[in-house]
């Protein structure tokens, strides 16, 4: 199969998902399973952002819960803020009657700060770390170790502020989504619309980035990076963008994740968080563009579903599909799709190339 119709082959797929998150999803679902599926989409933006980095770029991103909060975060305050109007928010008057509400708090109030926010907090932190990182060449377990080292510290310093950002209880009860209220069941199935929205659109960015020379340079400078330096290119640049974008959609879902779930809290952003999403990752099949999205969605309806069924008896389930997935299949359900279509064109390829010697019978017989 050409790159151009494998291109076209993947376009048409991302199509076909489109509409079944989008017209087929909320016509068949209930408000609860579509509130899930939702939640499943914001797992799924960030995966692909991960696929983009890991899978293509070899960079094990192993502390997403950052940028995952600084979305969900700046969401999360925005809510709070219209939900409580010209006062300051529940929790912080519980704790103080008079104290006032922290100025970093205050330019959440305006939806356009906010928006702006949730897109440059995570370009503007991934592009300082990312720079620091790939220009002093700092890959591999150091640079999986650092970035989880981050998750951790951010979950334990919003634990440690309660009376900002509500501690280990998070942010929650909230009324509206920049005005349509949340209870009317017609506006949480726009708010999905837009999750899943957002998710085809992450979809085909990333579609296009690897049919492009930058995807191109990508996986040359994952597979050999000093070569692409020897050809004039700068393999700390070409990494940055993709982190960059990474973290864009980690943020982008968090953010989306906020009023759909209806509560963020350090749990949602920590190492546990970041190791979830990578673990969907690998399921799915890193180097791959569905698979990514599909192991996220994957594993979080085990969540749901088998999490609250059996909430100790998930966590060594998730690591024994972790273990299964990288000892036999260590680029995911996807290549097993890869192998069987493989093998089907190959088979397929057969009698043309049997044609010319049952023509050389005939000619000498």
């Amino acid at each position: 199969m050409t790159k151009l119709k494998q291109s076209g082959v993947s376009l048409v797929g991302i199509g076909v998902f489109a509409v079944l998150l989008l017209a087929v999803a909320p016509l068949v679902l209930s408000d609860h399973w579509l509130g899930n599926l939702g939640k499943y989409c914001c797992w799924a933006m960030a995966a692909v952002g991960i696929g983009l980095a890991w899978g293509r770029g070899g960079m094990l991103v192993m502390g997403q819960g950052v940028f995952f909060a600084l979305g969900a975060y700046s969401m999360a305050m925005h809510l709070t803020l219209e939900t409580a109007g010209d006062g300051v928010p529940g929790f912080m008057v519980l704790y103080d009657p008079l104290a006032p509400l922290p100025a970093f708090w205050e330019p959440f109030r305006s939806t356009a700060v906010t928006l702006v926010a949730i897109v440059l907090l995570p370009v503007v932190v991934a592009g300082i770390l990312g720079y620091a990182l790939f220009k002093r060449r700092v890959k591999g377990a150091y640079f999986a170790i650092l970035t989880q080292a981050l998750a951790v510290a951010l979950a334990t310093l919003v634990s440690s502020t309660i009376r900002e950002t509500g501690g280990d209880t998070g942010l929650s009860d909230f009324k509206y989504f920049f005005g349509f209220v949340l209870n009317d069941p017609a506006n949480r199935n726009m708010v999905y619309l837009i999750a899943a929205g957002l998710l085809v659109v992450c979809l085909l960015v990333v579609w296009q980035l690897y049919r492009s020379r930058f995807g191109e340079l990508l996986v040359a400078t994952r597979d050999a990076e000093e070569r692409v330096r020897f050809l004039g290119y700068d393999p700390a640049n070409v990494k940055l963008v993709a982190f960059v974008g990474a973290a864009l959609m980690a943020s982008i879902g968090g953010a989306m994740f906020v009023p759909i779930v209806g509560i963020i809290t350090p749990a949602e952003i920590g190492a546990a968080a970041s190791i979830l999403m990578i673990a969907g990752v690998a399921f799915g099949g890193r180097a791959s563009l569905f698979g990514p999205a599909l192991g996220a969605m994957a594993v979080g309806w085990g969540q749901s579903s088998l999490g609250s069924a059996w909430p100790d008896g998930w966590t060594y389930i998730l690591g024994l599909l972790f273990i299964v997935v990288i000892l036999f299949l260590p680029k995911g359900l996807s290549s097993v799709l890869a192998r069987f279509t493989a093998t089907r064109r190959s088979h397929g390829e057969q009698p043309p190339a049997a044609a010319p010697a049952r023509q050389l019978e005939e000619a000498t017989s």
